[in-house]
């Protein structure tokens, strides 16, 4: 049964105290009737005896402390779901804001889900392909994975998320046409702009139809940031094991999460932990990416590729310090290669995927994928200590071999990491693209690839192939 309190004890930033309060339970909702009869809609934060904290989602603007009457609903925040989300654009709190109107609920969802058994999940083991080299061969991302890019400010990670939200598919043969597979895509706190960005991109490109958009923008208020990746979640879940659809869950920016955490948790007067961020940071991030992944009684995952900006390009910031802790893997977006117009400017080295390995080569991408990776991750991390050098004694003193690693990083980032927004390599050729910088390297100089592979796929580049015995003899 639903009880009405009229009255407010205390009202602070987004917060809002009412007290003789009975039954109440956390996280549960309720409806604020202001003066003039508008309704906004909270949900209880803490409870201290009868006293029960409020988190008003639109804010506490022109609330009175005598006559606002609210309502305990006496149920957490659901969603109402449905197939028809697909192509609509929602607010942060799963309102529709494109104008078509209300839409029929095949369902409704607590959005805060539900725990995953882990007998009932199932080892992530087939690869979603993005289109993006540096990300396809070198930090593939697997179906059920959760990946997260780390970037900074002023680097171009708004276009890399329409870029990967408008390319990625799965490579199922029964699923070619892409009708499995769907994109939830979730904005927190980006300005006007930036939000019309993501709609245009994706009206233009023509995969609108397959996207659910949850917009959060900078001027709405700090507690529906709060709600909007968990309505995401709630879809992606609702679509992958309901609807048996491949589910990529696209979260941007969960710094702005993280910030709007903290601002309620100072307005509700709890301890801060480090850089002012509550002590339970690492488990609320943990109940949103731990929502990702395949379960046995389904054909369908959920795949989440959450981006967070690092202020001051800071990877030690708490925010994407325990976002390593939590995912399998990281993306890495560099600021020297940004600055050199790379695009994208993913920087290779502390770049990884925990899960790729399971997820690629023979009967998933192809045989020669693992060792193409592991040389490229190591020629290239040749390159950095051949710059290293070179900077010391300058670039005519190396030897034969440092300068044919001076060519190839050069090749490498300009041929493989640099690519258009707009240019969707298959894996195919991206592998054949690495194999063709690999032949600018000695053969003797590959001792990351098997004998076989090596004698299948490599072949020395055209000008000049290198007798092996001589460049080794130069090395030395």
């Amino acid at each position: 049964m639903a009880i009405e309190y009229i009255g407010l004890k205390d009202i602070q930033g987004p917060l809002a105290v009412i007290e003789g309060v009975k039954d109440a339970f956390y996280d549960e909702m309720v409806t604020v009737t202001l003066d003039d009869g508008s309704k906004r809609m909270g949900k209880i934060v803490r409870i201290s005896g009868d006293k029960a904290v409020i988190q008003l989602f639109e804010g506490t603007e022109s609330l009175s402390l005598e006559n606002t009457r609210t309502r305990l609903m006496g149920e957490p925040m659901r969603l109402s779901l449905s197939a028809e989300m697909l192509g609509r654009t929602f607010d942060g709190a799963g309102r529709p804001i494109d104008g078509l109107g209300d839409y029929f609920a095949d369902e409704v969802r607590d959005v805060n889900g539900s725990p995953i058994n882990p007998v009932s999940r199932v080892y992530p083991n087939n690869f979603i392909q993005t289109g993006i080299s540096s990300i396809d061969c070198l930090a593939t991302l697997i179906r059920g994975q959760k990946l997260p890019i780390f970037s900074g400010d002023g680097m171009p990670h708004d276009r890399l998320a329409v870029q990967i939200a408008r390319q990625a598919k799965v490579t199922d043969e029964d699923d070619a046409d892409g009708e499995k597979f769907a994109i939830v895509f979730a904005a927190m706190g980006v300005k006007h702009d930036v939000a019309n960005f993501f709609k245009r991109s994706f009206e233009e490109s023509g995969v609108l139809s397959k996207v659910v958009m949850f917009l959060n923008l900078s001027n709405d208020p700090v507690a529906e940031r709060i709600i909007t990746p968990r309505c995401a979640l709630t879809t992606a879940e609702y679509l992958a094991f309901k609807h048996d659809m491949h589910v990529l869950v696209i979260l941007t920016d969960m710094t702005s999460y993280a910030e709007a955490l903290r601002e309620i948790s100072s307005s509700n007067g709890e301890i801060p932990s480090r850089k002012g961020f509550p002590g339970y940071l690492y488990s609320d991030l943990a109940s949103l990416y731990e929502r990702a992944g395949i379960i046995d009684s389904a054909k369908g995952s959920v795949t989440q590729v959450p981006i967070l900006t690092m202020p001051s390009d800071d990877i030690t910031h708490p925010v994407p310090d325990l976002t390593g802790y939590i995912t399998e893997g990281q993306i890495v977006l560099g600021r020297d290669l940004s600055l050199t117009g790379v695009y994208p400017p993913v920087s290779v080295l502390p770049s990884l995927s925990r899960l790729m390995k399971d997820g690629i080569g023979k009967g998933y991408t192809r045989e020669d994928h693992p060792d193409l990776a592991n040389q490229l991750f190591a020629a290239y991390s040749k390159v950095e200590d051949a710059k290293s050098l070179a900077s010391v004694i300058g670039e005519d003193e190396l030897s034969a071999i440092d300068k044919k690693y001076i060519a190839f990083g050069k090749a490498f980032e300009e041929r493989f990491l640099n690519q258009g927004a707009y240019e969707n390599r298959s894996i195919e050729d991206t592998l054949n693209l690495g194999w063709e910088l690999l032949g600018m390297l000695p053969k003797s100089e590959l001792d990351r690839v098997g004998d076989d592979i090596l004698d299948k796929y490599y072949r020395p580049a055209a000008d000049g192939a290198v007798n092996d015995t001589a460049d080794t003899e130069d090395s030395e």
